[in-house]
């Protein structure tokens, strides 16, 4: 029994991550209707803001996480803005194209700047947990599962109850009828896609805190960001949540099964998602748009 809730305990810790990755991705994927290739390299670039600043200047890790969040909204409201507002209303395969190149110069412009070499973030409490009998609970996961539910709050919070986010709902509803109103769509996409990089930027300071990264490191995670998407139904924070914490718990225990690695897990989690898609396409909390 004690075995089991560890296992919980691990999955869901592990989906704060994914939840943290997966609903700046679902944002711009549900308002924009772009799958964002680039997400994974702007969750690395906010691991590296937060390495630089702990590495400099000895910034708690988790007191960065405002400053990546800035950073990547400034990011990326100018990509949005500059580069993808060209091509918004485009065909699907344009936009995928674009945000593959954008991810292409990300990463190389990492690896330019910082190598190749493995970077990683370790205050003095890492290592550490609570210890509750034979359950170990890591206080930097754990921290980085509240961050990541409060992230997700705050984003619903300003999504349905700010005039910036119901903007952002009536061009994800109808985008024309949206403009006739008076919303400056092209102002709205870029702080649209500014708030899914801010986001990123967070997933990535926390990924940072537990585990190394590379530039090429945030390829994985849009893969899951995608996945957790799916998982969840796209269009509410909320279904994000849960898919986030479904994925973490689906591949905590398929680590624990004997002669399985993180390779095996994934599949098992990737399977699921066929499965979803197979049976109930709009997700396992359904499509709200």
């Amino acid at each position: 029994m004690a075995d089991f809730v560890q296992l919980v305990v691990l999955g869901l810790l592990a989906g704060g991550i994914y939840v943290a990755v997966g609903v700046g991705f679902g944002l711009v994927w549900g308002v924009l209707n772009i799958v964002n290739l680039t997400h994974g390299a702007l969750v690395i670039v906010g691991g590296y803001i937060t390495w630089m600043l702990f590495a400099g200047l000895h910034l708690d890790p988790f007191l960065s996480l405002p400053v990546d969040a800035v950073a990547l909204f400034l990011l990326g409201y100018t990509l949005q803005r500059g580069v993808i507002n060209r091509i918004i209303r485009a065909p699907l395969l344009f936009t995928f194209l674009l945000t593959f190149g954008l991810n292409l110069v990300i990463v190389n412009t990492l690896l330019l700047l910082f190598g190749s070499d493995f970077r990683s973030v370790t205050p003095a409490y890492s290592g550490q947990g609570l210890e509750l009998g034979t359950i170990v609970i890591p206080y930097v996961p754990l921290t980085a599962l509240g961050v990541a539910i409060m992230l997700a709050v705050v984003l619903g919070l300003v999504l349905n109850r700010t005039r910036i986010g119901l903007a952002i709902n009536a061009i994800a509803s109808d985008r024309d009828a949206a403009q006739l109103v008076g919303i400056d769509l092209r102002h709205l996409y870029a702080m649209t896609y500014g708030i899914g990089a801010a986001c990123a930027g967070v997933a990535g300071g926390l990924i940072a805190m537990i585990q190394a990264i590379t530039p090429t490191a945030g390829e994985p995670y849009t893969l899951q960001a995608f996945v957790v998407v799916i998982l969840g139904g796209l269009g509410r924070v909320s279904a994000t949540v849960a898919g986030g914490l479904l994925f973490g718990l689906v591949e905590a225990f398929g680590q624990s099964i004997p002669g399985s690695g993180s390779v095996f897990a994934n599949a098992i989690a990737f399977g699921l998602m066929v499965i979803v898609l197979v049976t109930r396409p709009q997700g396992l909390m359904g499509r709200l748009r």
